[in-house]
């Protein structure tokens, strides 16, 4: 009897650790489960995230292609509107250039004559007419040089205007710049439309002095604002009676450590509700293929680069007057 209690022990030992043995294995086995479905989901998130950053990657790729492609784009839509604002130059250039070139030709031919009296009073001994007409001579020749460095002054302006230039601040009379511009694009206008016309007006500050500003860049700005000035004045005067009469006026002043220049119209002003989107990128309100829409929104940026700012007041069916302020 004791020799089957104890055989029924040692069975019931057996099986206990029979028992604790496959418990343990089904541990372990659970375990190494658990391990390799842990090692897979983090196969995958790191797959995931190797997918994300490849994906990431391509995107970015895109995005800087895309980029890349926007500033080519926009260099070439300025390098257009640089082209256009100087193809409304040329005829204002052409007639500007004219004048000088025209003194130079009739003084040289007066000096030709000159030259010939010259020889023949001095073949003839006549020292003091000699004198006369040398002193004439020189005269004039101060006026072919005088008007040959006019001549030279607006061709470097049209070539500055036309290039991408230095980048770089220089001093620059702010007068002679809007008095210039003023005057080459009214030209212009008068080359393409004979009928054109209109009463220009300045007000000069001579205190001002010269500026630190890229002058071809700025030259741009008042160029493009006087245009459009004189563009919405014949506009005007297309749909009124004959006596309303176009005016733009140009003025500058200096004042709190600001120079301001002042380009104003009597046209039609700009309608309230635009007039939040006028300095915004291709916004025009020219008929198509007479405006990219890019004038205001480059003047826009090349005065903020310049530390200024470009505001515009306008009236209704009164005008419209766009002030750029840049600090001294």
């Amino acid at each position: 009897m004791a020799y089957n209690d104890m055989q029924r022990q040692k069975e019931l030992a057996a099986e206990k650790a029979a028992f604790q043995n496959r418990m343990i294995l089904y541990f372990l086995g659970a375990a190494a489960i658990f391990l390799m479905g842990l090692a897979l989901i983090f196969w995958r998130t790191k797959n995931r995230e190797k997918i994300a950053k490849n994906l990431l990657q391509q995107q970015k790729d895109k995005l800087e292609l895309t980029l890349y492609k926007l500033k080519s784009t926009q260099s070439q839509l300025i390098q257009s509107e640089k082209m256009a604002s100087l193809g409304e130059l040329t005829a204002g250039i052409a007639h500007e250039i004219q004048n000088p070139l025209n003194f130079v030709n009739n003084f040289s031919e007066v000096n030709k004559e000159l030259v010939d009296e010259l020889q023949q009073e001095l073949k003839a001994g006549k020292i003091d007419e000699a004198i006369e007409i040398s002193n004439d001579i020189k005269v004039n020749e101060e006026k072919i040089n005088h008007h040959g460095k006019r001549a030279d002054a607006i061709v470097k302006g049209m070539l500055q205007h036309s290039s991408n230039g230095s980048g770089k601040k220089e001093p620059t009379n702010i007068n002679a710049l809007a008095d210039e511009y003023l005057s080459l694009a009214y030209h212009g206008l008068r080359a393409k439309d004979k009928s054109f016309n209109a009463t220009m007006k300045t007000d000069f500050d001579e205190s001002i002095g010269n500026v630190n500003t890229v002058p071809q860049d700025i030259g741009r700005v008042i160029l493009n604002l006087i245009t459009n000035a004189f563009y919405v004045v014949d506009e005007k005067k297309k749909d009124r009676a004959e006596n309303y009469e176009p005016t733009v006026s140009v003025s500058t002043k200096k004042y709190n450590g600001i120079v301001e220049i002042k380009i104003s119209d009597n046209g039609n002003g700009i309608p309230q509700k635009i007039l939040d989107k006028i300095f915004q990128p291709f916004f025009t309100t020219k008929p198509t293929g007479q405006g990219t829409g890019l004038g205001l929104s480059l003047s826009y940026d090349i005065v903020k680069a310049h530390g200024g700012e470009l505001k515009v007041e306008t009236k209704e069916r009164e005008g419209a007057t766009f002030v750029i302020q840049l600090p001294v």
